[in-house]
């Protein structure tokens, strides 16, 4: 792939989820390519890589939030042969794009105060696949299969369907053992989810995020609650059901259930997510500065915080001391959870509420190299909150 950066800032391109390379030509988000240079990428998919949603962005440190926010991400499907189920391959397919870029005019539209980057920016209006409230038409009878990608900076989408369960068939990255009836699915900033939807009756009905609250800054003229940052329900679809047919029938079994399983751990670590004062930004109120770490340390990209070996499996417990949601992204290598939650199978993006937290199973294997873990609200990546890890052979 070859990039030309026809921006003012630097960037470059990051492809999430992808159990690709992280050095070199690769998926390597440690080069930058200068205003008016270029770079060609070398992506070498390997034959046994997990079928799903993936996608890419820039992650050129600093400026992720400014350009993923204006838009600057695309979808990227690959498939293996769980898509060739009868069930799977007949069924009506779409990619939801979900994003808030800013809408409007002047040269500041893309920039952000320092209230707004620490709680992570959102636009107002919220698109679907580039497109304001779009009317998808559909038949009854027909099996639908949805591959939703939560492309925003900062926004969780907290989605349902009336009338409607969505069965879960994948996360972020790979098939379930079988689906999962739901009748609403979180989606953090970076997650992606696959879901079949079986329309059974003719009418209209509405595709929404319902409000959720991903916590507060905690902070003396801070924002505080949910209405804060996501507001209150937001329709972003119609989808107009004609016919009367009944609806396919679901697939019984998507993956053997070993193929959800690891190995015993040889290692445990503890990652904390937290804010605090110093190093970072202004925040509003306190004429103090605010960070952004992870272990209490800032990003520095000639640290190595985490060096795991190759081919081992490591648990993670992933603390999240600060009063907001935060959603830990990890590089290259696809992870488990190890506590119980409906829906998850191999995923790359996981969000740890305010206050608690997450344990995770990392197996390190297939590729070694340098690369990033870091929030995905992608303002508190810029501010700081990622950690370098490198795994050796």
């Amino acid at each position: 792939m070859h990039l030309e950066n026809h921006l003012d800032d630097d960037t470059n391109l990051h492809t999430h989820g992808l159990h690709v390379s992280p050095d070199g030509v690769g998926d390597n988000v440690f080069a930058r390519v200068s205003p008016g240079q270029s770079r060609t990428y070398v992506y070498e998919i390997p034959l046994d890589h997990r079928s799903g949603i993936f996608w890419y962005h820039p992650h050129a440190h600093g400026t992720v939030a400014k350009q993923v926010a204006a838009g600057l991400a695309g979808a990227i499907v690959i498939t293996d042969q769980l898509d060739e189920l009868p069930e799977i391959a007949s069924s009506t397919e779409r990619i939801w794009i979900l994003a808030d870029p800013p809408i409007g005019d002047g040269p500041d539209i893309f920039g952000a105060g320092p209230m707004e980057r620490m709680v992570g920016r959102e636009g107002t209006t919220i698109l679907v696949n580039g497109i304001e409230l779009p009317d998808v038409a559909s038949e009854a009878g027909t099996l639908e299969r949805w591959r939703l990608l939560n492309a925003s900076s900062s926004r969780y989408y907290r989605l349902a369907l009336d009338g409607h369960e969505l069965h879960v068939i994948a996360s972020d990255g790979g098939r379930l053992s079988e689906p999962v009836a739901v009748d609403e699915i979180l989606l953090a900033p970076g997650e992606r989810v696959e879901v079949l939807v079986t329309p059974s009756a003719a009418g209209t009905f509405v595709f929404r995020t319902l409000r959720y609250d991903r916590g507060s800054t905690g902070m003396s003229g801070g924002m505080m609650g949910g209405s804060a940052f996501d507001g209150d329900e937001v329709v972003l679809a119609t989808l107009t059901i004609t016919g009367e047919r009944e609806p396919g029938n679901l697939p019984e079994s998507l993956l053997q259930p070993d193929d959800l399983t690891l190995l015993t751990p040889v290692a445990s670590r503890v990652l904390e997510l937290g804010m605090g004062m110093g190093g970072g930004m202004m925040s509003s109120g306190t004429g103090e500065m605010m960070s952004f770490t992870i272990d209490g340390k800032t990003f520095d990209p000639d640290r190595t915080d985490i060096s795991p070996a190759a081919g081992t499996v490591e648990e993670w417990q992933i603390v999240n001391t600060s009063p907001m949601d935060h959603p830990l992204h990890l590089h290259v290598w696809p992870f488990l959870l190890a506590d119980e939650r409906a829906g998850a199978g191999w995923k790359d993006t996981v969000n740890v509420p305010a206050g608690q937290s997450v344990r995770i199973l990392v197996p390190f294997t297939g590729l070694i190299g340098r690369t990033v873990y870091h929030c995905h609200i992608l303002d508190h990546e810029d501010l700081g909150m990622m950690g370098v890890i490198d795994v050796s052979g």
